[in-house]
């Protein structure tokens, strides 16, 4: 598997020589200043890949092209927004970046509830806990309705939890749960969030799967044409928020995208955290079943709570059966790779990395500070390798 690493382009604070003394040889970048739907140029693409490339690095994976609420609503410009995505992903092309990484998630993207989330190792986790997302939903927000979309017992202990909560940390919950996190697509103030919702308001997971298979229906054969390969990325977390459908979560919506577009230019992300979120996915079965339709790997796990609410995990110590996936991906890249497939490697990053060391004191984008995920890299290689050497086949 091809070792990449996220890079936020030059504002970030982990830079590429860091990325190059992690050992990974592959970036995953997007061109976040332009961010609100236009089309990316291809001067401004060849300037991001001429300054990874400068750095003796790859492009390999864009993450992500934004898709514009109005493609995923169906309404007002979304033939304008369309059309530039599908030019974006033209100018991605022509500049031999040849994986993109998008997702599907209405008004809020990867959303969590604490960003230092206190651990046993006194690093710090990011954390999506059910019961306070619940009472910003409730009690702060006070999305309309909103009590239709949690049982009683949620609701009195989302009660409680608002009233045990100081005025700061009620502000800061809702800084991290509307604000935007790193790649996210939009940050929102309360009436915006409010505005946004209420533009959703009676959308159904049919629709807004519909909606998704049409984008693709436009945009998937342009990919086919110019060589390239889109890898929708899961929801995070996997399940409804804000009362809004998620329609990539499960093993059977996944199987609605593939088919809904039945070409190899249409394939997945493999977050083994996002979709390890839910007890009911089955990663090792998934991989099996989409083996040749994943085209990119998130590795990075979570540990599920009996209510529902995950933290992230080391990257080999989670609710998830990591080895077992990264195996998989191998028999996978091997059976590529004895058809001389071009793509038989798959690229993979290690993702949300704890907030370790020296990090704990500095600026840093939530889930992608250095020794964390330097740390998961260097596990996550240590599988790879150890798994080539007891399986020879895997090599093949």
């Amino acid at each position: 598997m091809k070792e990449t690493w996220r890079w936020f382009g030059p504002q970030d604070p982990v830079s590429l020589d860091h990325v190059k003394q992690a050992g990974a040889t592959g970036v995953v970048s997007a061109l976040h200043h332009l961010y609100r739907g236009e089309a990316w140029s291809l001067d401004e693409v060849l300037k991001r890949k001429t300054q990874i490339e400068a750095a003796g690095l790859d492009w390999s994976v864009v993450e992500s092209i934004p898709v514009h609420n109005s493609i995923k609503l169906q309404t007002g410009p979304f033939r304008q927004f369309t059309d530039a995505w599908k030019d974006s992903l033209a100018a991605i092309a022509r500049a031999r970046v040849n994986i993109v990484c998008y997702n599907f998630m209405p008004v809020v993207d990867w959303t969590r509830t604490d960003l230092r989330w206190r651990l046993p190792s006194t690093g710090c986790a990011l954390r999506f806990d059910v019961i306070d997302f619940a009472a910003y939903d409730l009690f702060l927000l006070q999305r309309t309705a909103a009590e239709q979309d949690y049982s009683a017992e949620s609701i009195a202990a989302a009660r409680a939890r608002y009233d045990s909560m100081s005025e700061a940390r009620r502000n800061e919950l809702e800084r991290t749960i509307i604000a935007g996190l790193p790649g996210a697509e939009a940050s929102y103030t309360r009436t915006t969030l409010q505005n946004l919702l209420a533009e959703y308001a009676g959308l159904t997971a049919a629709e807004l799967r519909a909606h998704l298979i049409a984008f693709l229906r436009e945009v998937a054969p342009v990919a086919e044409e110019l060589g390239a390969r889109l890898a929708i990325h899961p929801d995070d977390p996997p399940w409804s928020l804000f009362g809004l459908p998620r329609v990539v979560s499960t093993a059977e919506d996944v199987r609605t995208i593939l088919a809904g577009v039945d070409t190899a230019a249409n394939g997945l992300t493999f977050c083994v955290g996002s979709y390890g979120a839910r007890a009911d996915n089955n990663l090792l079965a998934m991989v099996d079943e989409f083996a040749s339709r994943i085209h990119f790997a998130h590795l990075r796990q979570v540990v599920r709570e009996p209510d529902g609410s995950f933290c992230e995990a080391e990257h080999l110590r989670g609710s998830s059966d990591m080895v077992g996936v990264i195996c998989a991906l191998l028999r996978e890249e091997a059976r590529r790779k004895k058809q001389n497939s071009l793509d038989h490697e798959i690229p993979m990053r290690p993702d949300h990395g704890h907030l370790l060391a020296d990090d704990i004191s500095r600026e840093v984008n939530p889930g992608y500070s250095l020794v964390g995920r330097l740390k998961g890299l260097a596990e996550l290689r240590g599988v790879m390798q150890g798994l080539k050497y007891g399986i020879p086949e895997l090599t093949n």
